[in-house]
């Protein structure tokens, strides 16, 4: 009787280590994106343009949430970008990255 509760209980721990997984590789790959784009706007392509993505993946842990990634965006964007041209940025990088890794 305790075999299938425990094939049960694997099987939704596997799921929700999945889906943990796949939020982790969709926030990654938001970052990237989204730092691609803030390279963009600063000039920066090739190696230059990646190396600076790794950069805004990084601030990502500097706190809970998404308001330390927008906010070095908005700091190494001061006068290149408005504040809402930033979020929208970020959105579009968000929808974009579920697109990628949902498909």
């Amino acid at each position: 009787m305790n075999k299938p509760l425990s094939d049960r209980a694997k099987g939704q721990e596997a799921a929700f280590i999945h889906k943990e997984e796949m939020a982790f590789r969709i926030t990654a790959r938001r970052n990237r994106l989204f730092g691609l784009w803030a390279a963009g706007r600063l000039g920066l392509y090739g190696d230059a343009a990646e190396a600076y993505a790794l950069v805004v993946i990084a601030a990502d842990f500097q706190a809970p949430g998404d308001e330390d990634v927008i906010g070095k965006v908005l700091g190494d964007l001061a006068g290149k970008a408005s504040e809402a041209e930033v979020r929208a940025a970020f959105e579009r990088a968000a929808v974009e990255a579920d697109r990628q890794l949902s498909a």
